[in-house]
């Protein structure tokens, strides 16, 4: 097991007389965020398989992830990633041996590259997100938070391509915790979600987001269906919204995590109408391996403008 098990917070700031807000922080664990979960199962299971070199396409925590992975199990690794990436999150995955490949604008055309490289038979292709063996890894997550608040009634998530939210829906269904109500979190330029939800099926959504690990066009088909089974709620936040959550973080618990993961975080610092029933309330925090100082600074200056 790669992961580690990670600390479930009360929030006294946070929570009300009537109110607990829990705080699962997932950008603890070893590579910074909660990818690690799933990423080393399914890496564990290649090399178990045989396979001596891991593929992912990735400019962020997935990359991260599956460079820590190969480096714990001593197996070659390439992430093939996008210009846009950020040379932090580059410096990271080369610094745990990984060869870091730049190829093409866009995340679709560094996942092109790698699914070519993924047909070499000692090769395992490490997906971002859209894996049962993923879900299956993230889903420990669940277990974690039920041994600690078995009285949770609502559970706060930011949804990329669906991958993490996939791993709750799977934990909580394993633990027959159909009652707990999911609030989904995107920012207004990556609502891929919400939309798929309702149409009711995946669909290409024009993204427009400075939070890049939401940035997935199309999420997975999964969850979508999934979520009805639930009691849910879609919150879009805008995002400044986005960045105003990392930096209260910051400031208020001195760690640092990506605007990705302060979407979720905003909902509690706003106080937001989707959790005004909730009684114990917990925030995913997701994580944040390409987040800096320095773009803390930046984002703070953004919220002043």
């Amino acid at each position: 097991m790669l992961h580690i098990r990670t600390p479930l917070v009360l929030h006294h700031g946070l929570s009300t007389e009537n109110r607990r807000i829990w705080l699962k922080l997932e950008n603890l664990q070893p590579s910074g965020s909660f990818k690690l979960r799933g990423v080393g199962l399914l890496c564990e299971d290649a090399a178990a398989a045989g396979k001596k070199s891991l593929i992912c396409p990735s400019g962020g925590n997935a990359g991260v992830a599956t460079a820590f992975a190969a480096y714990k199990l001593g197996l070659k690794c390439d992430i093939v990633v996008p210009r846009t990436t950020p040379a932090v999150t580059k410096n990271r995955i080369a610094e745990l041996g990984a060869t870091v490949t730049v190829h093409g604008e866009v995340w679709d055309e560094a996942n092109a590259l790698a699914l070519e490289w993924a047909h070499r038979p000692d090769a395992e292709f490490v997906p971002a997100f859209d894996h049962p063996t993923l879900w299956k890894g993230h889903s420990s997550m669940v277990d974690e938070i039920l041994g600690e608040c078995p009285e949770v009634d609502t559970i706060v998530t930011a949804v990329g391509g669906g991958g993490l939210l996939a791993g709750l829906l799977v934990g909580l269904e394993r633990n027959q915790r159909n009652d707990v109500r999911i609030v989904a979190c995107e920012t207004e330029g990556s609502a891929s979600f919400a939309t798929a939800v309702e149409a009711g099926h995946p669909v290409k959504y024009p993204l427009n987001t400075i939070c890049g690990c939401l940035a997935a066009s199309e999420v997975a088909a999964w969850p979508v269906q999934e979520i009805a089974r639930f009691p849910h709620e879609l919150a879009i936040l805008t995002d400044l919204q986005a960045l105003s959550g990392a930096v209260h973080f910051a400031d208020d618990m001195r760690q640092l995590v990506e605007p990705a993961c302060g979407v979720s975080l905003a909902v509690a610092y706003l106080d937001h109408a989707c959790i005004a029933n909730a009684k114990d309330v917990v925030v995913v925090v997701c994580g944040g391996a390409s987040t800096s100082t320095d773009l803390v600074s930046t984002w703070r200056q953004m919220i002043a403008a």
